[in-house]
């Protein structure tokens, strides 16, 4: 099985051109996976890959990834489905997304609109507020988060999964520093 061990540091368009290499491949993985560093995964063209990256490190997509035999690979964000919200004003956008924020919830950030993964509970929250919320299939590309590269792993970037014991059936998923943060973690 073909591995995947380095993600390139450099803008797509620049290595390319200064390179003058091609794209070998394509590897679609919805967010939920690109934030791993782990994983089996199937290449676009059905070959079997197993990723290594380093710890916390997130893919989106755009990014080009080198295999073990020295191809380079494009990575597709998948599309999946997640609640796109708007609001009548960008002062309702923006307290839409400060209560989404409070609740630790990786946001995508657009001109104009918010994108979340589909959720139940946080749509009903949202009209709650007057959002205008509807369900669509898009790539997710949520925002990196405060810490801009520090987090869970030893500084690096990670988004994970913390269960709450709540009556209600999801998950809240949100990017912190353990350490020296100010919010107590048991939960």
């Amino acid at each position: 099985m073909v591995e995947i061990k380095t993600k390139l540091k450099i803008v797509r368009g620049a290595y390319m051109s200064q390179m003058r290499l091609e794209i070998k491949g394509s590897i679609e993985l919805p967010f939920e996976t690109r934030q791993k560093s782990r994983f089996k995964a199937t290449l676009v063209s059905g070959e079997e890959v197993g990723v290594m990256l380093l710890r916390g490190e997130i893919l989106r997509g755009g990014d080009l990834v080198t295999t073990s035999d020295g191809r380079i690979i494009e990575v597709v964000a998948q599309p999946e489905k997640v609640l796109h919200v708007e609001a009548a004003t960008s002062a309702a956008l923006a307290k839409i997304a400060y209560h989404l924020g409070n609740r630790h919830v990786p946001v995508e950030v657009g001109d104009g609109y918010l994108r979340l993964g589909d959720d139940h509970v946080l749509k009903r929250m949202l009209e709650g507020l007057g959002a205008r919320v509807t369900h669509t299939t898009a790539p997710f590309e949520p925002e990196a988060g405060a810490y801009g590269g520090a987090g869970h792993e030893h500084g690096a970037a990670k988004i994970h999964d913390h269960h709450h014991d709540q009556a209600h059936d999801h998950v809240h998923v949100h990017a912190h520093v353990h350490g020296n943060c100010d919010h107590d973690h048991k939960h």
